[in-house]
């Protein structure tokens, strides 16, 4: 009899995204086709230099050598998906400029350049999903993309409040970071959970998130984002985005690879397999009493009261929003550092553009 891994029982529970530019290198060892493939300025960049698209990056960089280089990049980043489309069932994310986090007009604007790209290359919209920081400026560039048919994903996301707004402004979906952007770079600050849908700092808060949607299901009978979180790292927390009332989770290779090696039998994932959520949405009894916690909120506490959805979080350039997240000092320093981290990257990027334009 085959052996059920971690792997099988989670695909079985939800759609496993991959978070790489090359699904075929992860793919090796998937019995599945992964649903979507995320992406970012760290993911392209690294995939932009490789020595395997060193053919096609200056190829492109020399037929656009007279348009600019934010063009360049977007076509590149575009290039790179469509090679991959055939491994997917679903779409490809492209990430805005961190640099644009607060500015709706220049995150619509490289929006439609990554929709134009993509058009180059035939790729229809219903193929890609641009990801946009959960900020209350560029979520607003949500409904304006959605009118043109451009779907959006929240990134940068940490809190209800910003996953609310997610939704006000119909993004498709949200990726939470189960893991701050810093504990990969500092693996002392990283909260290694023995059971992370029960103990890992930032479960309430993503099974507060997934409460919220449910109640908005019901009350407004609208779909919600797609709640698909990212930045794992290891396989008993990826094994909990079920339990934990997910629709996707997004893995890089080597959480997959490490999930697909364990024996679901031999050494169950914890809190007995990561049952997947009620069929109604509903937390499993065991972590129920997660929805009245928050680990993660600052020195004066939480009320329990999950944030209220009647609020507008997106008028005013979204100065509730932004109000919201400077309540909340942990959200305040997940964004500045993702932030930072993708506006590092894209300058990399940008570097190794010009790089080849002074040859060309």
């Amino acid at each position: 009899m085959a052996t059920v891994t971690w792997l099988d029982k989670l695909q079985e529970q939800l759609k496993i995204d991959i978070d790489c530019m090359d699904p075929a290198e992860a793919t090796r060892f998937l019995p599945f086709k992964p649903h979507d493939m995320t992406s970012n300025q760290g993911i392209v960049y690294k995939q932009m230099i490789a020595p395997e698209n060193r053919d096609l990056f200056l190829k492109t960089v020399k037929e656009g050598k007279d348009e600019g280089v934010d063009v360049i990049i977007d076509r590149m980043s575009a290039l790179l998906c469509a090679k991959n489309l055939p491994n997917l069932q679903g779409r490809v994310l492209l990430q805005c400029s961190a640099f644009h986090a607060y500015d709706t007009d220049k995150v619509v604007a490289h929006a439609r350049s990554y929709a134009r790209e993509f058009e180059r290359l035939g790729v229809p919209k219903d193929r890609i999903c641009i990801k946009i920081p959960a900020t209350g400026p560029a979520l607003n560039a949500s409904p304006v993309l959605l009118e043109e048919g451009i779907r959006t994903l929240g990134t940068s996301l940490f809190s209800v409040p910003q996953a609310i707004a997610a939704s006000q402004a119909r993004c498709l979906s949200i990726s939470p970071y189960f893991n701050f952007i810093w504990c990969h770079f500092d693996r002392s600050q990283w909260p290694d959970a023995a059971d992370p849908a029960l103990e890992h700092p930032m479960a309430p808060r993503l099974l507060q998130i997934a409460e919220t949607y449910r109640r908005l299901r019901a009350q407004t009978g609208r779909p919600q984002p797609q709640l698909k979180p990212a930045s794992f790292l290891s396989a008993r927390e990826a094994a909990a985005m079920a339990e934990l009332g997910c629709e996707h989770a997004t893995l890089p290779e080597n959480i997959l690879l490490e999930l697909s090696a364990l024996d679901a039998q031999a050494n169950p994932p914890p809190g007995g397999g990561g049952a997947a959520a009620a069929n109604d949405g509903r937390p499993s009894p065991r972590l129920a009493h997660l929805l009245a916690v928050d680990p993660l909120a600052g020195p004066e506490g939480w009320d329990g009261r999950l944030a209220a959805t009647d609020v507008d979080y997106l008028a005013d350039n979204g100065a509730a929003l932004e109000k919201a997240i400077a309540a909340d000092p942990i959200t305040v320093k997940g964004i500045k550092a993702a932030l930072e981290f993708f506006q590092g990257q894209e300058m990399q990027m940008r570097a190794a553009v010009e790089e080849i334009l002074k040859q060309v």
